[in-house]
């Protein structure tokens, strides 16, 4: 599966908002605390992350409990 970058423009952030991700050919090290969302590894729809229940639900755990995950990276 692809990884996509976490690239916000609304404000507040939507994490599972597809189009505030950007495909990226390899995930990006995102060595830290672990505090805010860096990259996701999805299923592609035309350049953009498929968010299905299970995936959101996995990015909530991991900023929540400040941990990396399967398919969630996070960064200081």
């Amino acid at each position: 599966m692809p990884w996509y970058e976490f690239t916000p423009t609304l404000s507040p952030s939507q994490p599972a908002n597809p189009n505030e991700y950007t495909l990226i050919p390899n995930p990006l090290p995102c060595p830290g605390s672990n505090e805010v969302l860096c990259v996701i590894q999805a299923n592609d729809n035309m350049g953009k992350p498929i968010l299905n229940l299970a995936l959101v639900s996995e990015i909530a755990l991991a900023l929540q409990n400040r941990i990396d995950t399967t398919n969630v990276k996070l960064k200081p």
